[in-house]
C-alpha cells in the first residue's frame, strides 16, 4: 500500500510538473527550480515515513506537513507566490518531541523573503542581493523554532520592498488567489496569497506603510501591525536602512484572529527578551485580548485626502451598525492633517530632503548642512505630530479607532501610479500605533455600480486613475482597519477580535 501511495504521488508530481513546464508562458529558472524541489519533495516524504514507519509521532507530523507542502504546490503553481522550500524543516520534526509546551508546536508557517532563514538567501527581490544566503536564523525565526513551529516556505515580495504589489525579475509577479487578473497586494504579497488561496496556515511578514495589512485585506485574511519595538527586527533584512520617518514591524498574518494572537503570545516569550534586550519584555496581555467590556470607538469615513472606494466605505458603515447594536459607543473622529503629513513629514522622512540634494550632488556642491538641517526639521515636526495626535485622541475619549482600508485589490500596474490611497496605512507607521485588518465582506454588483459615480476628494488625475485600479472587483474581499495607541497590542487584536466575530454571527 506505501508503494501505492509513493508511486502515485511520485508521478502525480512528475505530472504536475511537466505540466507547468508545457505552459505557452516560459518559466523562470527560480520556478522552475522550485518546481523541481516540490517533485522531490514527494520522493523525500516517502523515504521518511518508511524509514520512520515504526514511529506514530513520525507518521503523522510527515503525513500533515507533505499534505501542507502539496497543497502549497497547489497554490503556488497558480498564484506564483513561493520563492523557496526549507527543506531542513523535515530535520526539525526529529526535536519537536522535546518541544511539546511551546505554543505554537507542530504549526507549519510561511515566512517572507526578507526574513533571514540560515544558508537561505534573503533578496528583496534585487538581483545584487542573490547568492548570499543568512549565517543566521532571524531572532523572530530562532523564537518561532523554540516554540515547536516549522517554518517550511519562503513567500514572494515586490523588488527592494519599494511597492504594495508583489513583482521582481527574479521570481516573478504573485496573482491574487479571489481574481488572477488582480494583484495580492505587497510588499507581504506572497504571504497574503499563500494564506488567501489556502497553502499556509500561520504567514509572518514585516510592514512599512501597509506591508503586511495592504496583501491582507486583498488576499482575505487577517494582518497585525504591532507596535515597532514590540517584536524583534534583528534578521529582517530592510533596503532602507536608518530611515526613522515610516517605522518597520514584522507582524504575522493567518485566517483568524486568534491565530494573530496566538502567534504574537509565542512570540513574546523569554527567549525573544534575552535573544534581543533591545525588546521590551512585556509578555502578551492575555487578559486584555479576552476582555468583554464595552468600548467607545472611533471611526473613520474618510481622511479628506483619499475617498474610500464605495465596498470600503460599505464595510465601515456595515461594521459600525454592528458594534452600536453589540453595544459599544461609536464616535466620529477625523485624523489630523493627513495632507501635511503625508508631504510634509513622510515624504522628507524617506528621501530626507525631498532629493534636493541627490540633483545638488550632480553640481559638486556641498549638501551635509543642507541635508542636516532637513532632517532636524523633519524630527521635530514627526515628533510634534505624534503627541498632537494623542493628544486629539485624548481628547475624543476613544479606545480604539475603526478606518477604511485600501482597496479592493488591484488590477495590475497600478500600485506605483496611485500612492495618495496609503494615507489610510502610512499614516500608522508613522505614528507607531499597532493596527490590523479584518474581512468583512466582499465587493457587490451595487459596489460596482456606484464605483462608476465615484469622483474622490478632489476630482482629480489620480481619483481617476484610483478609479480604474479597483474596477472590476465584484466577488473580491472587503476589510476595515482597527488601530490602537502605542503599545496597546493586546487591544487592538481584541478589537479586530469583536470585528471578526460580530460579522460572522450577522451571516447566520
Amino acid at each position: 500500500m506505501k508503494h501505492i501511495l509513493f508511486f502515485t504521488t511520485h508521478f502525480y508530481y512528475l505530472d504536475m510538473f511537466n505540466e507547468c513546464a508545457s505552459q505557452s508562458v516560459s518559466l523562470k529558472p527560480s520556478t522552475t527550480r522550485l518546481l523541481i524541489t516540490f517533485y522531490l519533495l514527494a520522493c523525500l516524504l516517502f523515504i521518511f515515513n518508511f524509514y520512520k514507519s515504526k514511529s506514530v509521532f513520525w507518521k503523522k507530523r510527515t503525513n500533515i506537513l507533505g499534505f501542507l507542502h502539496s497543497q502549497t504546490l497547489h497554490v503556488n503553481k497558480k498564484l506564483n507566490c513561493c520563492t523557496g522550500i526549507l527543506l531542513e524543516c523535515f530535520d526539525q520534526l526529529k526535536t519537536l518531541p522535546s518541544n511539546k509546551e511551546g505554543l505554537l508546536y507542530g504549526v507549519p508557517v510561511s515566512i517572507k523573503e526578507n526574513i533571514e532563514y540560515k544558508n537561505y538567501d534573503s533578496s528583496c527581490g534585487l538581483v545584487v542581493y542573490l547568492d548570499q544566503p543568512a549565517e543566521k536564523d532571524s531572532v523572530l525565526v530562532e523564537v518561532l523554532k523554540r516554540q515547536g513551529a516549522i517554518p517550511f516556505v519562503k513567500t514572494n515580495i515586490p523588488q527592494g520592498l519599494l511597492s504594495y504589489d508583489c513583482s521582481n525579475p527574479i521570481y516573478g509577479q504573485t496573482l491574487n488567489p479571489h481574481n488572477l487578473q488582480k494583484t495580492s497586494g505587497g510588499s507581504s504579497g506572497g504571504e497574503g496569497a499563500l494564506l488567501g488561496g489556502g497553502g499556509s496556515l500561520l504567514g509572518l511578514g514585516s510592514d512599512v506603510g501597509g506591508s503586511i495589512r495592504i496583501p491582507s485585506s486583498f488576499c482575505g485574511v487577517c494582518g497585525f501591525k504591532p507596535t515597532t519595538g514590540r517584536l524583534s527586527s534583528q534578521g529582517v533584512k530592510p533596503v532602507y536602512r536608518g530611515q526613522k520617518a515610516v517605522l518597520s514591524s514584522p507582524g504575522p498574518l493567518a485566517k483568524d484572529v486568534d491565530s494573530l494572537a496566538l502567534c504574537m503570545q509565542a512570540l513574546l516569550c523569554d527567549h525573544l527578551f534575552s535573544r534581543d534586550p533591545t525588546i521590551p519584555p512585556i509578555p502578551f496581555n492575555l487578559q486584555i485580548y479576552q476582555s468583554s467590556k464595552p468600548l467607545r470607538i472611533g471611526y473613520v469615513e474618510s481622511d479628506g485626502y483619499s475617498q474610500p472606494s464605495p465596498s470600503m466605505a460599505r464595510g465601515i458603515r456595515e461594521v459600525k451598525a454592528l458594534l452600536e447594536q453589540a453595544g459599544h459607543t461609536l464616535v466620529p473622529y477625523s485624523p489630523l492633517k493627513v495632507s501635511y503629513v503625508l508631504h510634509e513629514l513622510i515624504i522628507r522622512g524617506i528621501f530626507a530632503d525631498g532629493e534636493t540634494s541627490l540633483c545638488q550632488l550632480t553640481m559638486l556642491e556641498e549638501i551635509w548642512l543642507h541635508t542636516r538641517r532637513e532632517i532636524n526639521y523633519v524630527v521635530f515636526f514627526y515628533q510634534d505630530y505624534i503627541q498632537e495626535t494623542i493628544a486629539y485622541w485624548k481628547r475624543c475619549n476613544i479606545d480604539v479607532l475603526l478606518c477604511p482600508m485600501l482597496g479592493p485589490a488591484y488590477n495590475f500596474l497600478y500600485c506605483g501610479k496611485v500612492t495618495s490611497v496609503l494615507s489610510y496605512t502610512i499614516l500608522y507607521n508613522l505614528l507607531n500605533f499597532p493596527a490590523g485588518v479584518v474581512p468583512v465582506s466582499t465587493v457587490t454588483v451595487k459596489d460596482e455600480e456606484e464605483l462608476k459615480h465615484y469622483t474622490g476628494c478632489y476630482q482629480d488625475h489620480w481619483d481617476k486613475v484610483f478609479k480604474q485600479a479597483v474596477s472590476g472587483g465584484e466577488g473580491l474581499p472587503v476589510a476595515v482597519q482597527c488601530v490602537a495607541l502605542p503599545w496597546q497590542d493586546e487591544l487592538c487584536l481584541r478589537f479586530m477580535k469583536e470585528v471578526e466575530q460580530l460579522v460572522k454571527h450577522s451571516r447566520k
